[in-house]
């Protein structure tokens, strides 16, 4: 009796652990986890990554090729601290040490990833290396610039209808358009006037 007992525990034991084991690799696979795969380590370094999450694609000349698996804080006793992200690449993809990184958004309010530009270097970011990235312009910063071209722009316009400036002069002041207006109806009149060149 105890050894046919012990024995239907050891086939519902197989069976619960067999179908744990389907689950884990379903959820895996669904969730795209590359423990399986082959792979590196590589450590984009930023001063600031705008809204970068773990999970975010890594992207060379336009490929997925990996994702962000941690994001951490370095030189923390420095004044201004970096953010590295550190990402898992497939290991056939070789990234040039001079490549260009840089975070860029898929949309315009899209999910922000890390793009890869590889350059012509012959040497290669190895396994747990670090390669510095170029950092993304903050909507507040283009929210500044978009301003000081708007206050350029009102600028100008008011220069222009005071008559200040070549192009306020042209269009406010009638001096100029009727001097304009008199050569070139001297020129229609006597156009060889525009070969003729006077003595010296």
């Amino acid at each position: 009796m105890i050894f046919g007992k012990t024995k239907l525990e050891l086939k519902v034991g197989i069976f619960v652990f067999t179908g744990l084991m389907i689950l884990l690799i379903f959820v895996l696979s669904i969730g795209g986890f590359k423990t399986w795969s082959l792979g590196y380590q590589v450590k984009f370094v930023f001063n600031f990554i705008n809204g970068v999450k773990i999970g975010a694609p890594v992207r060379f000349s336009g490929v997925d090729v990996g994702q962000v698996k941690r994001i951490k804080f370095i030189d923390m006793q420095s004044g201004k601290p970096k953010v590295e992200l550190i990402s898992w690449v497939k290991k056939e993809v070789k990234i040039p040490v001079d490549s260009k990184v840089w975070v860029n958004t898929l949309g315009l309010l899209g999910e922000k990833y890390v793009e890869v530009l590889p350059g012509t270097e012959t040497t290669f970011v190895g396994n747990k290396q670090s390669i510095s990235g170029t950092d993304p312009i903050a909507m507040h910063q283009i929210g500044e610039i978009a301003k000081k071209i708007v206050d350029d722009l009102d600028t100008m316009i008011v220069k222009i209808n005071k008559g200040e400036g070549t192009i306020g002069k042209l269009i406010v002041d009638d001096t100029i358009y009727n001097e304009m207006e008199a050569l070139v109806l001297d020129l229609q009149k006597h156009p060889w006037k525009l070969f003729w060149k006077g003595k010296e």
